[in-house]
């Protein structure tokens, strides 16, 4: 990949743009923390060729979000595993909305037989 290539990937939130220690500095967190939530695979960090951590903003989300619930007493495991299930949750909700929808268009172009 050449620099050119990368730029365009800057607007991509899965391109692993952050390093380690400018993911802590953004989320104003403990570089430890971020190997934490790695160790409890919230988050698997994509390696540079050289073997270092690199995080995507779709990352970094995550890790805030999990952040967050930590600073408000939260044990990170448990803060990791509410942040699995909350995302399952809202997989969840837009698969109903979808099925909801499908089912109304069945239903408008084929209506109910009268029993």
């Amino acid at each position: 990949m050449t620099a050119d290539d990368s730029y365009g990937r800057l607007d991509d939130d899965d391109y692993p743009a952050y390093t380690m220690g400018r993911a802590a500095d953004m989320l104003g967190t403990t570089q430890s923390f971020l190997r934490a939530i790695g160790e409890a695979r919230l988050i698997t960090p994509l390696r540079s060729e050289g073997g270092h951590r690199r995080y995507s903003r779709y990352q970094l989300r995550i890790a805030a979000r999990a952040r967050e619930l930590v600073d408000q007493g939260t044990p990170i495991e448990a803060a990791c595993r509410i942040i699995v299930l909350e995302d399952q949750l809202e997989e969840a909700q837009r698969l109903n909305e979808q099925y909801r929808q499908a089912a109304e268009r069945a239903e408008a172009v084929e209506p109910p037989a009268a029993a």
